[in-house]
């Protein structure tokens, strides 16, 4: 067998306070989709969305030093070439999603796919004693009592094993009160686990109007990621920086991913769309 791949980066954290729409390339019918991963069709948030806005909240002193110039910084006169920034960020995926339940609440699931894809990050980054791994199918923090609904799914409480809470909540991202909310838990296959994200996205419904404020045209539904969703990027030093990472990294967590408790990503702001909290390990 090959070598483990593993990636060492720091991870940063979304918690979802308001429903979260990125736009997407289709559109089906008279849904407009959201940004969706290629190999798996599950929403995620694009770093280019995620670093703008980080770099937009950053200090006019430390911006181009962390994310580098902009075109209009060298077509203005003020600098002479594009420079790379120091740090760099990717998408931010899910973690735990939250799903209705008729005879629980709500229960945030995830997967054996979604949560190796967080392990391989933050694994790296423990002590050998704190190493996680993929906890079995149906492993439920709600314990076997009775049947678990969820959505129009049914599951058998035979096939539910009880997950001890000083087990479960390893794999909840600390360092948020939010988070600290979540109490029921669920592993369920990558199949099931992927019906049941789509199924559970929060649709808006639109219509469009004219200039007289009537109707033009038939209604339309925006697909978004709903309130309650925990997500997580990794975020790191490019290459180029060498000697002063730890600084470089110990300045951004301080004067930038701290300033702010509630951020802003995506579109819809005057909505109250995209509200999250932001804080990174």
């Amino acid at each position: 067998m090959g070598e483990k791949i593993t990636m060492k980066a720091n991870l940063g954290y979304l918690y979802l306070l308001s429903p979260l729409h990125t736009g997407g390339t289709s559109q089906e019918g008279n849904i407009v989709g959201i940004a969706r991963e290629v190999h798996t069709d599950l929403p995620y948030l694009p770093s280019s969305t995620i670093r703008g806005r980080l770099r937009a909240a950053t200090s006019d002193n430390l911006r181009n030093n962390l994310w580098g110039n902009t075109l209009e910084d060298v077509t203005n006169g003020g600098d002479e070439n594009l420079t790379q920034g120091k740090l760099w960020v990717g998408d931010a995926f899910i973690l735990w999603f939250p799903v209705p339940s008729l005879s629980h609440g709500v229960v945030w699931i995830t997967s054996p796919f979604l949560l190796r894809r967080w392990l391989r990050l933050v694994n790296p980054t423990w002590e050998s004693d704190r190493q996680l791994t993929v906890p079995s199918v149906g492993s439920f923090s709600g314990g076997n009592k009775k049947n678990l609904y969820l959505k129009d799914a049914i599951f058998d409480k035979t096939n539910l094993q009880e997950w001890k809470k000083d087990n479960w909540q390893k794999y909840i991202p600390g360092g948020n009160e939010e988070t600290k909310t979540i109490s029921n838990v669920l592993i369920i296959s990558d199949e099931d686990c992927q019906v049941l994200i789509q199924s559970s996205l929060w649709r808006q419904v639109k219509i469009k109007l004219d200039e007289k404020k009537s109707v033009d045209g038939g209604f339309r539904y925006e697909e978004a990621i709903p309130p309650e969703t925990v997500m997580f990027f990794p975020w790191g030093k490019n290459t180029i920086v060498n000697g002063t990472s730890q600084q470089l990294i110990e300045s951004f967590k301080n004067n930038v991913l701290k300033q702010e408790n509630c951020w802003q990503f995506g579109g819809q702001e005057s909505l109250g769309r995209g509200f999250v909290e932001l804080w990174s390990n």
